[in-house]
C-alpha cells in the first residue's frame, strides 16, 4: 500500500518554525499529512505528540491542531489522506498505461511496500494495531475495500478485452489481496528472501499465471 512519498518529506526534518510564513490551505493539509506519516513510522503512535508533527513540518502546534484536532483522530486522518494521495497517483498512472496487463503491474507496485522502512505501510500496521469504534472500523473497511474494487476492475476490463482468462472473480481477489499482504509483511520485517529477489516480479508473475490463458497440450 505504498508508493513513493517523495523528497518533501525527508527535507522538512528540523525546519524552523516562522510563523509569518506557515504555509495554508491544500499545501498546509498536505505538508501537516507528509510530516505525520513520517513521525508516526518513526517513532510508532505510543510516544506519538503533535509538537513531533509540528516541528518536522516546520510549522506551529497549532498550526498542526487546526489541520488534526484531537490526537484520537489523527491516525485515521492520516491514512485517509495517504490513501487518497496514493490512489490519485496511481489513477494518473493507470490512466497512460497501454493495457489491463500494464495497470496489473502498477497495482502490485502501489499495494507492495517499497522497502522495509516504507513509511506509508508502516502507517497502515499502526493503524491496524489501534482498537477502533463502529465509525473508526467503517473508515478502514472502506480502505481496504478500495483496492480490492481497483483490483476488480482492472481484472473486469482485461478479461472482457479477451486478454485475461476467466476467474471467479470475488475469489480470485480475496486470494490476490491476502497473498499481497503477506508478502508486505515480509518485506517490512525484512526476511531474508526478498534481499535477492524482486517481491513485486514475484507477486506479478504469480497474479499473471492465474490470469493467463491455458493452452491445449
Amino acid at each position: 500500500m505504498s508508493v513513493e512519498v517523495g523528497p518533501a518529506s525527508r527535507s522538512l526534518v528540523g525546519v524552523p518554525v516562522d510563523r509569518k510564513r506557515q504555509p495554508s490551505g491544500d499545501d498546509a493539509r498536505a505538508r501537516a499529512m507528509r510530516a505525520a506519516i513520517s513521525v508516526i513510522a518513526e517513532k510508532g503512535t505510543a510516544a506519538l505528540r503533535m509538537s513531533d508533527i509540528a516541528a518536522r513540518a516546520g510549522m506551529s502546534t497549532g498550526h498542526i491542531l487546526y489541520h488534526f484536532g484531537k490526537k484520537d483522530r489523527l491516525l485515521l486522518e492520516v491514512l485517509a489522506w495517504s490513501q487518497a494521495d496514493l490512489w490519485a497517483r496511481f489513477q494518473e498512472a493507470a490512466d497512460r498505461a497501454a493495457s489491463p496487463a500494464e495497470r496489473l503491474d502498477l497495482f502490485v507496485r502501489s499495494y507492495l511496500p517499497r522497502h522495509q522502512g516504507d513509511e506509508r505501510y508502516a502507517l497502515w500496521t499502526q493503524v491496524l494495531a489501534q482498537r477502533h469504534d463502529e465509525a473508526g472500523r467503517r473508515v478502514l473497511t472502506e480502505l481496504l475495500d478500495g483496492w480490492d474494487e481497483r483490483l476488480e476492475a482492472i481484472v473486469r476490463e482485461g478479461r472482457d478485452l479477451g486478454q485475461f482468462a476467466e476467474v471467479d472473480l470475488p475469489e480470485f481477489t480475496i486470494r490476490s489481496v491476502a497473498m499481497l499482504s503477506g508478502i508486505s509483511e515480509d518485506v517490512m520485517f525484512g526476511r531474508s528472501r526478498w534481499q535477492d529477489t524482486s517481491a513485486h516480479a514475484f507477486a506479478l508473475a504469480a497474479l499473471e499465471r492465474e490470469l493467463r490463458f491455458s493452452r491445449p497440450a
